[in-house]
């Protein structure tokens, strides 16, 4: 079977959950062509079986070509088994840990014509020290202001699995 993985990263978190399920999928003796959803090419969804589609949230927003991508490919992923998963640190959170729950996947899914199969969030992982100055800090602010970790000098690895 032919799986396309396409996600959004800024910090790399997105990318690594999506070369771990292709670690699974492709265990199975499957295909899966793996790619940023940032680069700019056609792509034929029709070959694929099964579609899925990562992204991240910075600063409150996912990246505006994931949206843009799924306006222009709604009707064929529709036609194809797909999902969808939404990295964030408010999944961190019990009460905004499922997509119905957590406002960005929420948001997202209302905006785009997609219907995926299934959906999931994830918290990813918060590492101070990749963020340069600004994220770092507006990241840390935010987190204080929600109860999380601040101490920058921690590796916080949030996703580990899900219960």
């Amino acid at each position: 079977m032919n799986y396309l993985l396409l996600y959004s990263s800024k910090y790399g978190q997105t990318k690594k959950i999506i070369f771990q399920i292709s670690k699974y999928l492709c265990n199975e003796g499957n295909i899966c062509d793996i790619m940023s959803i940032n680069i700019n090419k056609k792509i034929n969804i029709s070959y694929y079986k099964k579609v899925l589609i990562g992204a991240s949230v910075l600063y409150g927003h996912l990246n505006p070509i994931v949206l843009k991508f799924t306006q222009n490919y709604y009707k064929e992923l529709n036609a194809v088994a797909s999902g969808f998963f939404c990295v964030n640190l408010a999944a961190r959170k019990i009460n905004k840990n499922t997509p119905k729950k957590n406002i960005y996947a929420r948001k997202f899914l209302s905006k785009t014509k997609w219907k995926p199969n299934i959906s999931d969030v994830f918290a990813g992982a918060l590492y101070y020290s990749k963020y340069n100055f600004f994220d770092r800090t507006v990241i840390r602010f935010i987190m204080q202001l929600t109860g999380g970790e601040t101490n920058v000098k921690k590796k916080l690895n949030i996703l580990i699995g899900k219960k």
